[in-house]
């Protein structure tokens, strides 16, 4: 089977940014050891400021990638440290971004940033292939055949996707594929599809979507019971979200 791209539809419904920041502030560095060089980048997904590494520090900056909302981030330790001594093109991103802090050239700040993007990119990569013990996403993008079911899901949300259809997109019997599901993801894959379903609406309803909308959009019967699973999973309904030009959503009266 072809390999799947885990990470793409992550990155286009949370947008990832890498923003220069004081080291006091920064929950991204990218650090030369004291001890003869080697480089390094880590980052902290709580959104909590690093404690500064020991070395010579290249660049820090403040990492947000959707914070709690993402379940992939959710996934991730809170810090994540990298070795970059043995990737010759992280190390050549490295040598342009010194090149563009050294020379403050217009726009060398946007240069630097978008490096670091790209820095993230490959290391959450590398971080999918290493896996993790802990049942979570990032366990199930980490197996080849969970990761096509969950990619599946994560492209067409709005599906109503049965287990044996998720099943045989693995490549496994109904009975292991549920088994290893639960195993590694940590919950079933009807309670993920849900979950990443409610994590999207949520967006929705905050861009100013209107409710019915959404609703259908993600597979709900009606924008009653869309309202009812939205307020039991975050504790609010959706009509109390606020689109970003501070409009009210489409009200819902029956929303019990």
């Amino acid at each position: 089977m072809d390999r799947v791209d885990r990470l793409t539809t992550l990155m286009e419904r949370f947008s990832l940014s890498v923003t220069s920041a004081p080291l006091g502030e920064a929950t991204l560095v990218v650090y030369a050891l004291s001890n003869g060089g080697a480089k390094r980048m880590q980052f902290r997904t709580s959104g909590k400021a690093l404690r500064a590494p020991v070395g010579e520090i290249v660049f820090a900056a403040r990492f947000d990638w959707g914070g709690g909302d993402n379940p992939l981030v959710a996934a991730l330790p809170d810090v994540v440290d990298f070795d970059l001594s043995e990737d010759s093109e992280c190390r050549g991103l490295i040598e342009v971004m010194e090149s563009e802090l050294a020379g403050k050239r217009c726009g060398a700040g946007s240069v630097v940033s978008r490096l670091g993007e790209v820095m993230v990119v490959r290391m959450l990569r590398a971080q999918i292939e290493s896996g993790t013990t802990h049942a979570s996403l990032l366990a199930g993008l980490s197996d080849p055949r969970l990761s096509r079911a969950i990619v599946a899901m994560h492209d067409a949300p709005g599906r109503t996707w049965r287990n044996d259809e998720l099943a045989r997109v693995a490549g496994l019997s109904l009975s292991r594929f549920s088994e290893l599901f639960l195993t590694k993801v940590g919950e079933t894959p009807a309670a993920y599809l849900r979950r990443w379903r409610l994590i999207l609406a949520r967006q929705d309803v905050a861009k100013g979507d209107r409710v019915e909308t959404i609703s259908r959009r993600y597979g709900y019967r009606s924008p009653e019971g869309f309202a009812r699973a939205f307020k039991k999973h975050f504790g609010d309904n959706p009509v109390s979200l606020r689109g970003s030009d501070g409009v009210a959503m489409s009200n819902i009266s029956k929303s019990g």
